[in-house]
């Protein structure tokens, strides 16, 4: 969700889309956007932010999540927008792209035969039609 959102998200949203989602004792790295404050305040996080200009503080990094939030942006120009509910399967479509991106076209391919057929081995079209959106 956070990703297809057009500017920035507010607090509301990212409760909503976070809630129930957070590690206890977990650290909330952000950029500078007031909209990140109210939320680590709501879920009691230790928030630490990243100055405008700056890509690291510390040991606390925020380039390798704007890098792969481009990323993905950018792959998913290809399909000219896609339906809310059927985002995370594009997720695990990208993760899976990048999980394997540096491996020859036959290993992937291997990969791909093999993964289609475990994981969702039992799995049939009208169980994904009926499943929950997971980022809504």
């Amino acid at each position: 969700m956070a990703l297809l959102c057009k500017g920035r998200m507010t607090h509301q949203e990212l409760e909503r889309v976070y809630e129930g989602r957070i590690g206890d004792n977990s650290i909330f790295c952000t950029d500078s956007h007031k909209s990140y404050v109210q939320f680590a305040k709501d879920f009691s996080l230790e928030h630490k932010r990243i100055k405008r200009g700056k890509h690291k503080e510390g040991i606390y990094p925020i380039q390798h999540i704007n890098a792969i939030h481009s990323k993905f942006k950018k792959w998913m120009d290809r399909f000219n927008g896609v339906a809310t509910k059927y985002i995370s399967n594009y997720m695990y479509w990208f993760k899976w792209l990048r999980l394997f991106e540096n491996d020859k076209k036959i290993v992937k391919s291997k990969n791909f035969i093999v993964q289609c057929n475990v994981a969702r081995a039992y799995t049939k079209i009208s169980d994904f039609k009926k499943r929950k959106p997971a980022f809504v």
